[in-house]
């Protein structure tokens, strides 16, 4: 049977997701094989207190700072199995996923990922177009492992050392493997709640885009995400697709009017905040209630 497989939980003030989250990796992994860190960061809530009661298989390490950097590498530090995954507290995954996911690591690929899915419920009509078109662009086609969920194996994991201080790690992680060297299961997914309002969207937005950013100006010697001909290719495939002419308009406007939030912190990264959406953390918790 394969080995264990670590689970990094970066948590903070995540009172109303985490709970939810463990019960539904433990309640998946039959094997036992998930040995969870939930490193619970800044939290002024009862993060840890209600992580740490869930399971003896939850090892608890408190952070002080408010920091996602600091977290992951707090988990690091207390976790001991390979391959590792990396994991958002407001997704909604099972084990089976996760293991899955692990156990499709042969070096190469040395980064896995499930499929992720958008539960557009409860969002406008507006932010539902919005990943209408997105659907159809290559980012998306492509192996995009990420977005809250990825899995490293250990010859991926020595290519780096401490997580640096960045806004998007899971994009300083991913522009460590080309294409070749990463998978996406077709079989297994995660889910993640989108915003609920526009406003929402554009500064999740704005935020991916000054994440970018940072990690081209900070690290060049990394390759990005290959961008030649998307713009096209995605614009063509809209022409094609009479029901996306009308969404595609407001997808534009958020392009630009992220873009321009994300200019606000150009070349002083850190003014750019988490932007936390409250409203989807309160949509999980009405479906898990």
């Amino acid at each position: 049977m394969p080995g264990p497989v670590s689970v990094v939980i970066p948590a903070h003030n995540e009172s109303t997701a985490i709970v939810r989250l463990l019960r539904t990796l433990l309640d998946t992994d039959p094997d036992r094989r998930l040995e969870i860190v939930v490193a619970a960061n800044g939290c002024t809530d009862d993060t840890a207190a209600l992580a740490a009661a869930v399971s003896p298989r939850v090892r608890v390490v408190e952070v002080a700072a408010a920091s996602k950097i600091a977290a992951l590498n707090a988990g690091d530090a207390a976790s001991h199995a390979f391959p590792r995954v990396y994991l958002d507290a407001d997704v909604s995954v099972t084990g089976e996923a996760l293991l899955a996911a692990a156990d499709a690591l042969h070096d190469p690929p040395y980064a896995s990922a499930p499929r992720m899915r958008i539960d557009t419920r409860g969002a406008s009509i507006w932010v539902r177009g919005q990943y209408a078109v997105w659907e159809r662009t290559d980012y998306r086609r492509g192996s995009m492992v990420g977005s809250g969920v990825y899995v490293l194996s250990e010859a991926a994991r020595a290519r780096f050392g401490p997580f640096p201080d960045v806004i998007s790690d899971d994009g300083f992680v991913l522009r460590h493997f080309p294409g070749a060297e990463r998978v996406v299961l077709a079989d297994a997914t995660f889910t993640i709640t989108a915003p609920r309002t526009m406003s929402a969207f554009i500064r999740r937005q704005a935020r991916i885009l000054a994440g970018n950013e940072e990690l081209a100006a900070r690290f060049p010697g990394l390759p990005g995400e290959p961008s030649a001909g998307s713009t096209r290719a995605l614009f063509t495939r809209i022409l094609r697709t009479p029901a996306l002419w009308l969404p595609a308009v407001p997808y534009a406007v958020a392009r630009v009017a992220a873009r321009r939030q994300a200019a606000k912190v150009r070349g002083d990264w850190s003014r750019q905040g988490w932007n936390r959406d409250e409203s989807t953390r309160a949509a999980q918790t009405e479906r898990w209630e």
